[in-house]
């Protein structure tokens, strides 16, 4: 490259730029009177200091959708991508490769594209479970997931059940213990401590271990780790019972009352919540004449007909106890 050509190139970068900074004096100021503009950030327009003239108007607002009136507000609603969650064994701070086989536009990829893209996911898949212990977690995680979806229970009770497995695996409470059975074990404590607790025997229906299994793995975890889970309160039982039963809500408000004289007797004291829940719905179902069947209560409630009869009787004597 000459001489000439470098000088010749320079001067052509130094007149774009004079041409840039005189547009940017130009819009700086007032096309009307020459006074200076400003921003109204609410409006969306830059208007003239001097004579109001609006120069441009809908702007696009970079900022945030959200406003926040102190700087501690501020970096809680501050936020880049998806938020962090404890289901997922990377806390969703990774990156996934789409499954679509697709460009941004939506056009399908060709033959050689989705080669090498397979093989960007597989690469990906490896690097994202590095160690035993992310894969441990990876495989833990969606097991929780998949029974806390097979028994409609919420998210929170979701995260909370993965941040009890993740504290059992830092505490190395694994060794000797199946990983369907910790994580099983920990969504059985969560759900209990959310108020929305399931049945051994509900859950033992959705996972891949024994219900002894599951009993002796919770006892441990809730030791070791001192988790705080009072006992389970019948009367949470009652609305899912109800609902799954087409029960009305006077049935409901009965088998509450009914469950809340039992315990004035202390009749509940040793007997198992489920099934003075299901007893419950069964006796208050009678008094306010919507008949079901015992049959239907234990298959809802999954217990035995027998245990709906004692505790059924129960209940009544508790009832006339109280109210005579």
């Amino acid at each position: 490259m000459t001489d000439t050509t470098i000088r010749r190139y320079t001067s052509e970068r130094e007149t774009k730029e004079e041409q840039t900074a005189e547009e940017k004096e130009e819009t700086a100021v007032c096309p009307e009177c020459g006074g200076s503009l400003v921003s109204d950030s609410e409006r969306g327009e830059t208007v003239c200091e001097e004579c109001g003239l609006v120069v441009e108007e809908d702007e696009i607002d970079p900022g945030p959708e959200w406003r926040a009136f102190d700087a501690s507000e501020k970096d809680e609603k501050s936020r880049v991508g998806a938020p962090t969650t404890n289901m997922m064994h990377d806390k969703g701070l990774s990156t996934n490769i789409g499954w679509q086989d697709k460009d941004a536009y939506g056009n399908s990829l060709s033959s050689r594209q989705r080669e090498k893209m397979q093989r960007l996911r597989t690469w990906n898949e490896r690097f994202r479970t590095r160690d035993s212990k992310e894969r441990n977690l990876k495989q833990a995680l969606g097991e929780i997931d998949r029974m806390a979806s097979a028994l409609g229970l919420p998210e929170n009770v979701r995260e909370t059940a993965s941040v009890i497995y993740r504290r059992a695996l830092d505490e190395d409470l694994l060794p000797g213990r199946s990983i369907e059975g910790v994580s099983t074990a920990s969504l059985y404590a969560a759900a209990r401590q959310a108020g929305t607790p399931r049945s051994l025997d509900e859950i033992a229906n959705v996972s891949r271990v024994g219900k002894d299994e599951i009993a002796r793995t919770y006892r441990y975890v809730v030791r070791e780790l001192s988790l705080e889970i009072q006992p389970a309160d019948p009367e949470s039982y009652v609305p899912r019972f109800s609902s799954d039963l087409d029960l009305s809500e006077e049935v409901e408000r009965r088998a509450r009352q009914l469950l809340q004289n039992a315990k004035e007797e202390g009749v509940h004291s040793g007997k198992s919540p489920v099934g003075l829940a299901a007893a419950a719905v069964y006796a208050a179902s009678l008094l306010t004449n919507e008949k079901v069947t015992q049959n239907e209560v234990s298959e809802v409630a999954n217990i035995s007909e027998v245990t709906i009869r004692n505790r059924y009787h129960e209940l009544l004597e508790a009832e006339d106890s109280v109210h005579p």
